[in-house]
């Protein structure tokens, strides 16, 4: 079974998002990641899956100690539901200031492991100016971050799965608009 985890676009959500429209033009709308100067590798497209329920923590960083780091391996997709799209809604006020965030450690930790892609319901690992230089330390080790997800939570219950990320072919821009899809046995 196929479950779309790609946070779908409508016109309204494009004229009425707090989303700077320079942004919106260069691929940070919607379902994207930050490419930061690096090539997303055509062999990211499908890589198994997993998603962490982190939508009890509240109030502080997501730190390393909220997961099971141990069902981390290499050149994975590491998800995280935190369910802040469903409850404050994509492009709403604070959306892009007051979402949840992982911590240093936890983002280290990570890479460390050799992951391929980080993916969040919310809109970046990290809030304001602490935002891209992040993006950019991952993207520098190979990890890419994909923002913005939507049906996390319908992938908790599943321990094996893949998902495929496909990009937009875009050059000279600095966000790639994606689709993201999870394949789960039914």
């Amino acid at each position: 079974m196929l479950i779309d985890i790609t946070l779908k676009i409508t016109k309204s959500m494009l004229s009425e998002s707090t989303v700077n429209e320079n942004k919106a033009l260069i691929g940070h709308v919607g379902t994207h990641f930050d490419v930061m100067d690096e090539e997303f590798p055509l062999s990211y497209t499908k890589r198994k899956g997993i998603v962490f329920d982190v939508s009890g923590v509240t109030h502080r960083d997501i730190g390393a100690d909220d997961i099971d780091i141990e069902k981390v391996s290499a050149d994975m997709f590491v998800a995280f539901y935190s369910g802040f799209i469903e409850s404050v809604g994509y492009g709403e006020s604070g959306y892009f200031t007051v979402h949840p965030q992982l911590s240093d450690e936890l983002i280290d930790a990570l890479v460390e492991k050799g992951i391929s892609i980080i993916g969040l319901d919310f809109a970046g690992i990290r809030r304001g100016k602490e935002h891209i230089p992040k993006d950019r330390y991952c993207a520098q080790h190979g990890v890419f971050v994909v923002e913005n997800l939507r049906n996390l939570k319908r992938l908790l219950n599943y321990s094996s799965f893949y998902v495929y990320t496909y990009p937009m072919s875009i050059g000279d821009i600095t966000g790639l608009p994606c689709r993201v899809v999870a394949e789960v046995d039914d």
